[in-house]
């Protein structure tokens, strides 16, 4: 096994061969019958990795059968339901799945967390078990979304409400440290999402947090409206929580609403079922890039581990994905990396203060300067 660094997950100076995925089995509308399987896929498809299965052995085992080499169980006697208070369970659940697959993150037993159980207690769970990274005021929630050619990451999409100019500029490092290392983008575009395209037009909060980017050292483009998030214009797009969630909630409605409309055009006639038969590969191809089981699930970036929250209805194949972002965001460091990237920002802000300090000295003690 890894030797778990400070920071959480493997360390940035060079990729694991292998990590430990902690599995919270229990989570989510389809509990172990869908996850279990979605974990030992991943499992078989990459033997150096280690997958561990948390939850009930008994419900675990009738499902997964005879177990590779390289899965575990790991018993949790509760789970957290999808309709409880995610603060009052966590504290009345103390043996919850999702609190155990937390804690052996911190433990340093795994290098990784993946669950499609409650949102709100998964970032609960990540927070106060396994901890924020130095320097990080407000984890955020970022997802991969789909457009023509490579997807983007927007982030936060769930988990602050009432972001601050100084928590839009810090998702947008973050952001740009998960897009660079997991989606294998180079120098990734950085934009905020806004009202208008010119850069600075927005609210208050939009204004501050472009001065601080323009300071940041990212590749900051500037603004983006919600038309243009298909467009290829940023590769990580930041916001608040609020606007985030509605965003990626209209995204989803509207491409099944689209494609309830061409079901019930193909199926209405003879004529549609004909059209169908000439443009189904067409279709296909289309359905590939809505394909949002892909992206595998939503980064809880800031905290001190890997940790992917999935969605609540996620299948076998979704879980396969999810456990595969996971691995690569262990893999890569990307916790270590935010690590360094805040705490080199915090120097530089540091440095900034101190010689505009000894301005302020130097002025106040010239000789010349009236008394």
């Amino acid at each position: 096994m890894n030797e778990q660094p400070a920071a959480g997950g493997i360390t940035a100076a060079g990729a694991s061969p292998s990590v430990r995925i902690a599995v919270d089995a229990m989570g989510g509308d389809h509990g172990p019958a869908e996850i279990v399987p979605g974990a030992l896929d991943h499992a078989r498809a990459h033997p150096e990795d280690r997958v561990l299965l948390v939850g009930d052995p008994v419900r675990i085992a009738a499902t997964a059968g005879p177990l590779p080499s390289n899965v575990s169980i790991v018993a949790a006697s509760q789970v957290i339901e999808m309709h409880e208070h995610p603060a009052l369970a966590l504290r009345e659940k103390k043996d919850a799945s999702i609190l155990v697959a937390c804690d052996l993150v911190r433990n340093g037993e795994a290098d990784a967390v993946i669950t499609a159980g409650h949102t709100g207690a998964g970032m609960a769970a990540a927070v106060l078990r396994i901890g924020r990274l130095p320097g990080v005021d407000r984890p955020a929630l970022a997802v991969q979304m789909i457009r023509s050619g490579s997807p983007f990451v927007l982030l936060d999409i769930g988990a602050n409400p009432d972001s601050t100019p100084e928590n839009l500029a810090q998702y947008a490092r973050m952001g740009a440290i998960f897009a660079e290392r997991v989606l294998g983008l180079a120098d990734p575009r950085v934009a905020l999402l806004s009202i208008g395209e010119e850069k600075g037009k927005g609210d208050a909060r939009i204004q501050r947090a472009t001065e601080l980017l323009d300071a940041s050292g990212l590749r900051f483009v500037g603004n983006v409206e919600g038309k243009d998030l298909t467009a290829d214009l940023a590769d990580v797009i930041v916001t608040d929580a609020v606007t985030g969630n509605v965003v990626i909630k209209f995204f989803e409605g509207l491409s099944t609403f689209i494609f309830d409309l061409w079901r019930g055009e193909f199926g209405g006639s003879l004529r549609g079922k004909l059209a169908y038969l000439l443009m189904r590969p067409g279709i296909a191809r289309i359905r590939d890039v809505f394909d949002y089981e892909r992206a595998g699930g939503s980064p809880l970036l800031g905290v001190k581990g890997a940790v992917i929250i999935t969605h609540g209805r996620a299948r076998r194949r979704m879980i396969g994905f999810g456990c595969e972002v996971a691995a690569r965001t262990a893999r890569t460091g990307v916790p270590a990396l935010i690590a360094d990237a805040l705490r080199e920002d915090a120097a530089r802000v540091d440095a900034a203060g101190l010689v505009a300090a000894r301005a302020a000295e130097d002025v106040t003690m010239d000789p010349e300067q009236p008394r």
